[in-house]
């Protein structure tokens, strides 16, 4: 990520810094009082499986719409236009469909506490402990960004130094993390999702004023960058030119597909939120009702970032001394008065926190739980696993400030993210779906399918599309290709490797595999249960439903 430029400073005064101590506080204050529900490891990793729907599925969006989503969408918005819709509506709604309707019943009803211990049962130790230590180092990685970006953005809009920024943000995660739990996490992501709404809304309605409306944006948008730049599928046929660097063919099954499914069913900072609930129905509620909100964020990302564009129609050029994740910034310095302005300021680095924490929570848990618990020190009374989970994610914390300089390269840090994923994710997720849906899958197949995956999307994007052997036009088309390529290299060796090796015995299989008999699980229904609005089904078929339709004012 490059630095913002330094003309961005905000005039910020007293009742700006007001606002943003009344939230620190606060955030420290729900760590505290979530101290008190924190008596057991099971309580400190999962909330004690005890928090209602709600709460977990405004957390579940909360924990993905850190700044880095925020900063690198509308930063997506001002490089590509229309097109960062399909991050949304095609790579996030029906992933988080099927991880409620499909995957939650066999996380939830096995009553594992991550996402590789599920491998463990489905596999064997060997793909548990590699998944194990892919997520970690990813968790840290993805934390890291989140801590860099911070401190990049505080120091140029508030003029803090950046050790500053950096030290403040990852003190207060790390208090009301290793104080609170999951518990104290989940609830500041709730208050955070609606702080960040604080922040974005204001932007988005003062940015449309500012450039004459939908129409005025639009007019000046396609007077610069051709009609393309304002449709989600324009100039996407296959050989065709468009901004974004993918046809229509891999932005369904790089994006839509892998890279999408990949990250909202087995990203354990998303499961984990889900995991947290009360019983199964709570549990598959949760990336459904979180699903509704994520169909409209869009917009208040989106439209900054075209608004930017027109504002600054050289922004990301070379000619211009502003990138792409000038955008918000940019905005907030243009259009926020003082008071709107620390709101502004406050959501950007609740934001921030948001995302580390999420990722740092699940960072905690599985290294405890599938590191540490399982292959280190085992058998050890509840109380050492819980007081070493405090101790790991201050070393997570610390880690992530180690980290954040990996991003430095990155001009747009969703471009950085996305490469993550299509490294990590995705070789996971080849493995889960198809030990999921075919009992056949052999026990070793697991490991070899991750060690595949991960290596061929490494290798396309290292060294076939850094090298030029294949010319890719962009960074995101080549994670896209690096996903597809991941996916199917991971999903070739497990069907290779399940010829030559003997399959999990059926009987222990139960539960594990689709179609096989569950066995017994704490469903206890929610009171009312009948209400339209707790059934699954229904909430995911309307998710899909509303988001296809919104791509109507977008088509062709």
């Amino acid at each position: 990520m490059q630095y913002l430029a330094e003309g961005l400073r905000l005039p910020t005064n007293g009742l700006d810094y007001t606002i943003l101590a009344i939230y620190f506080v606060v955030v420290l204050g729900i760590g505290f009082a979530a101290r008190a529900s924190v008596k057991t490891s099971l309580d400190f990793f999962l909330s004690g499986r005890s928090l209602p729907a709600w709460v977990t599925g405004l957390a579940f969006v909360a924990a993905n719409l850190g700044a880095t989503e925020i900063l690198g969408m509308a930063a997506t918005g001002a490089q590509y236009g229309v097109a960062v819709v399909h991050w949304y509506w095609i790579g996030a709604i029906p992933a988080m469909v099927f991880l409620g309707l499909v995957m939650m019943p066999f996380y939830y009803r096995s009553k594992v506490r991550s996402v590789p211990e599920f491998l463990l049962h489905r596999f064997d130790k060997s793909a548990h402990l590699l998944s194990s230590i892919l997520f970690a180092f990813s968790a840290i990685l993805i934390a890291g960004v989140n801590l860099y970006a911070l401190s990049i953005v505080v120091e140029a809009l508030l003029g803090w130094p950046q050790w500053v920024a950096i030290v403040v943000a990852g003190l207060f995660v790390l208090i009301y993390i290793t104080i609170g739990g999951l518990s104290s996490a989940i609830y500041n992501e709730v208050l955070q999702f609606f702080v960040i709404l604080a922040a974005l809304i204001p932007i988005t309605l003062l940015g449309l004023k500012r450039v004459g409306g939908w129409d005025g944006l639009s007019g000046s948008l396609e007077k610069q960058h051709g009609a393309d730049f304002m449709t989600a599928w324009g100039g996407t046929g296959i050989g065709d030119a468009n901004p974004l660097g993918a046809n229509w063919l891999t932005i369904i099954l790089g994006l839509g597909f892998v890279l999408s499914f990949g990250y909202w069913t087995t990203n354990f900072a998303e499961v984990q939120r889900a995991l947290s609930a009360k019983n199964l129905s709570a549990a598959k509620r949760t990336p459904l009702i979180a699903a509704f909100p994520k169909i409209f964020i869009v917009f208040v990302v989106m439209i900054p970032g075209l608004v930017a564009a027109v504002i600054v129609p050289k922004i990301g050029t070379p000619g211009s001394d502003l990138t792409y994740n000038d955008a918000i910034p940019l905005l907030m310095q243009e259009l926020l008065p003082n008071g709107v302005l620390g709101i502004a300021v406050t959501g950007l680095l609740a934001a921030f926190m948001a995302g580390m924490a999420a990722n740092v929570s699940s960072f905690n848990t599985v290294f405890t739980t599938d590191i540490w618990q399982r292959y280190v020190k085992k058998d050890q009374p509840d109380a050492y696993y819980l007081k070493f989970g405090r101790l790991i994610t201050a070393v997570g914390v610390l880690a992530s400030i180690g980290t954040a300089f990996i991003a430095a390269s990155f001009s747009n840090i969703m471009t950085y993210l996305q490469t993550l994923f299509s490294f990590f994710n995705v070789p996971l997720f080849v493995v889960f779906i198809i030990g999921m849906f075919w009992k056949r899958a052999s026990m070793k197949s697991g490991v070899w399918g991750l060690l595949a995956g991960t290596t061929a999307a490494m290798v396309n994007y290292f060294v076939i599309y850094k090298q030029g052997i294949i010319d890719i036009p962009s960074d995101q088309g080549a994670n896209f290709v690096s996903a597809i390529v991941g996916f199917v290299a991971g999903a070739v060796v497990m069907v290779a490797v399940t010829l030559f090796t003997a399959p999990k015995p059926e009987a222990q299989l139960a539960g594990l595999v689709y179609g096989t008999e569950s066995p017994d699980a704490d469903e206890a229904p929610d009171e009312g249960d009948s209400a339209w609005y707790r059934k699954p089904a229904l909430l995911g078929w309307g998710a899909i439903v509303l988001a296809t339709l919104c791509y109507l004012p977008y088509s062709l």
